[in-house]
């Protein structure tokens, strides 16, 4: 991809409304007499404050804040969730814009949605979650993206993930995940550790295969980044979007309790997985892992080091 290429995909990507205030960014949508009538702030997330915000239009907003400096948290998040919603396969919520403010005593920065109400879970949620999920893993990205990776930088929680275009998954899956995550644990391991993480990252082409087809992904997609929307359907929240074998996203969802078996029937019989997927599994979730090792600390020290051992 070159840099025409990537201005193109900022162009088409990034037109979400962004303004320098929440009462400019309230007004530009909502007209000249908006205001804010209730604040409720609402759980959940370990890395920004979330807010439900009720207009005196009778409209109701989500509002995720954080640093004026981390503005790029919710850019990044706002191109991910148009990168998602353009497959027109799966739920997201509505982008109102992002921006940032001075505030009173200290700037932040902000991102706004439109509130999604929780209308109950449909009786064949989890077949029909799985089949819309298979069906934005079957779009077609291109011309839009001809290689593994995005057309710019992301988060996976609040560490930065690097999506370095490149034309093979392996490639791209050891230069630009677990290489990374590994030289920011560096200092956790020990010198025989990192004899068997370099044979590791040496040897990813025994253990991983090249993917049928490049797929959009969610990135993070554990059953915290899932929801359920208005239509009882699934809605998909919080991405680190890049492009890459479908395979991790489904690894992921079994890494931290995983869904129900009727899922994952009904994902296989959309869209079969390639023989050898639970193989490959451990390998996949190591990246998560090893960025919860350099998020929280040595709690993971233990299952990275038993993964590494698994397939060296």
């Amino acid at each position: 991809m070159n840099d025409k290429d990537n201005a193109n995909k900022k162009i088409k990507w990034n037109s979400v409304p962004h303004y320098t205030s929440l009462a400019a960014a309230l007004t530009g949508l909502f007209g000249n007499s908006v205001a804010i009538t209730q604040t409720d702030r609402l759980s959940g997330g370990d890395i920004n404050k979330a807010y439900g915000l009720t207009l005196n239009t009778g409209d109701k907003i989500f509002m995720k804040a954080n640093a004026k400096d981390n503005v790029a948290f919710f850019t990044t998040e706002a191109a991910n969730l148009q990168a998602i919603a353009s497959t027109n396969t799966i739920a997201t919520p509505e982008i109102l814009c992002t921006g940032t403010d001075n505030g009173e005593d200290v700037g932040y920065s902000f991102l706004l949605l439109r509130y999604v109400n929780n209308a109950g879970r449909r009786s064949d949620y989890w077949d029909v979650f799985a089949q819309e999920l298979a069906a934005m893993h079957k779009a077609d990205m291109k011309p839009d993206f001809n290689n593994f990776g995005f057309y710019q930088d992301n988060f996976i929680g609040a560490t930065e993930q690097k999506n370095t275009p490149t034309s093979k998954w392996i490639d791209f899956f050891r230069n630009c995940r677990l290489a990374p995550q590994f030289s920011k644990a560096d200092s956790y391991f020990t010198t025989e550790d990192r004899t068997k993480i370099t044979k590791l990252l040496d040897n990813l082409e025994r253990f991983l295969v090249e993917p049928e087809s490049p797929s959009l992904l969610h990135g993070d997609l554990w059953n915290g980044n899932v929801m359920c929307g208005s239509e009882g359907k699934a809605l998909l929240i919080d991405p680190a979007c890049y492009i890459g074998h479908r395979e991790t996203d489904i690894a992921l969802t079994e890494l931290f309790g995983g869904f129900p078996p009727a899922f994952y029937d009904a994902y296989r019989n959309a869209f079969p997985l390639q023989p050898g997927y639970e193989d490959r599994r451990d390998l996949y979730n190591l990246y998560h892992l090893l960025n919860h090792l350099n998020l929280f600390g040595p709690t993971y020290l233990c299952p990275v080091l038993s993964i590494v051992s698994e397939y060296v």
